[in-house]
C-alpha cells in the first residue's frame, strides 16, 4: 500500500502539466526530462535546491541556434532572388524577442512553465523575455529529442506558414528583388501605376498594378502605396519565375 502511494504521488501537477502540452502538441519526447528542463525557470531550481532540476538556460543557447539555421535554410530557399542582406534582414524579424514571444502565446506556452513564486507573483508567466527563452529552449529540446526533421515539422505548423503568409512583409523589399531579377536578364523597364484609391482618410486602400515594357505583370493591395506596391511586386516576382521555369 504504501508502494502505491509513493506511486501517487511521483505523478506531481508538473508531469501532468507536460503530458498535456504533448497532448496538445502532438508531439510525444522520448527523454520527457528534456521537455521539462525547456520549461524549468532558473527561479524554480533555486527555489527547490534539494532535489536535482537544470534550468532551461543551456536549451536556450542550442534552440537559438537551431532556430537560426532551420529559419535561414527556409528563407534560402523560399526567396532565391533575396540578397544575403535581406535574408539578414527577415530572418531577425522573424526570430526577435517579439516574434518568439507571439509564437509562445499562440501555443500558451506561459501556462506550462515552471517558476518560483517570487518570480510567479512578480507576473514571470507573461514576461515577454521569459516567454522567448522558453520556445526557444523549446526548440532546443525538440532538436536533442527527436533531430532536425522534427523541428521542421514542428515550425511548419508555428512559424513557415506566418512567412507564406506576409506576416513579416513589412521588412521584405520585393520591389527591389523585382528590379535586380529584371536588370538580371535585362528583358526591360519596371513601372508602377496606383489604378485606384479608396476609403476615407483614416482608412485607404490602394491598388497598384506593376508593368514590364508595358505588359502587365502583378497588381497588389494595401494600406498605403507603398504596401500595394510592395504585393504587386512580389506577385511579379512569382509569376516572372514560374515562367522561367516552364
Amino acid at each position: 500500500m504504501r508502494g502505491n502511494r509513493k506511486d501517487k504521488r511521483t505523478v506531481r501537477p508538473n508531469e501532468k502539466k507536460m503530458k498535456e502540452l504533448q497532448e496538445k502538441l502532438g508531439i510525444h519526447f522520448t527523454n520527457e526530462k528534456l521537455l521539462k528542463q525547456a520549461f524549468t525557470h532558473s527561479s524554480y531550481v533555486n527555489e527547490h535546491r534539494r532535489k536535482p532540476h537544470e534550468d532551461n538556460e543551456r536549451l536556450e543557447f542550442l534552440g537559438d541556434a537551431v532556430l537560426e539555421l532551420t529559419v535561414s535554410k527556409f528563407l534560402f530557399n523560399k526567396f532565391p532572388m533575396m540578397s544575403e542582406g535581406e535574408l539578414t534582414k527577415l530572418r531577425a524579424a522573424i526570430v526577435c524577442e517579439p516574434s518568439l514571444v507571439s509564437f509562445a502565446n499562440e501555443l500558451s506556452f506561459g501556462k506550462y512553465v515552471l517558476l518560483g513564486k517570487g518570480e510567479e507573483m512578480t507576473g514571470g508567466r507573461t514576461r515577454p523575455a521569459l516567454l522567448a527563452d522558453v520556445f526557444e529552449a523549446f526548440i532546443g529540446a525538440l532538436y536533442l529529442d527527436q533531430g532536425l526533421d522534427s523541428v521542421v515539422a514542428f515550425l511548419e505548423e508555428v512559424i513557415f506558414p506566418k512567412i507564406n503568409n506576409g506576416a513579416f512583409s513589412h521588412v521584405m523589399d520585393f520591389k527591389s528583388q523585382l528590379q535586380e531579377y529584371v536588370q538580371r536578364d535585362a528583358v526591360g523597364t519596371i513601372e508602377y501605376k496606383i489604378l485606384l484609391e479608396k476609403g476615407p482618410a483614416h482608412n485607404r486602400e490602394f491598388i497598384s498594378q506593376v508593368f514590364l515594357n508595358n505588359r502587365e505583370l502583378g497588381t497588389g493591395m494595401g494600406r498605403s502605396k507603398k504596401e500595394a506596391e510592395q504585393q504587386a511586386a512580389q506577385k511579379s516576382l512569382l509569376m516572372l519565375k514560374a515562367e522561367s521555369e516552364n
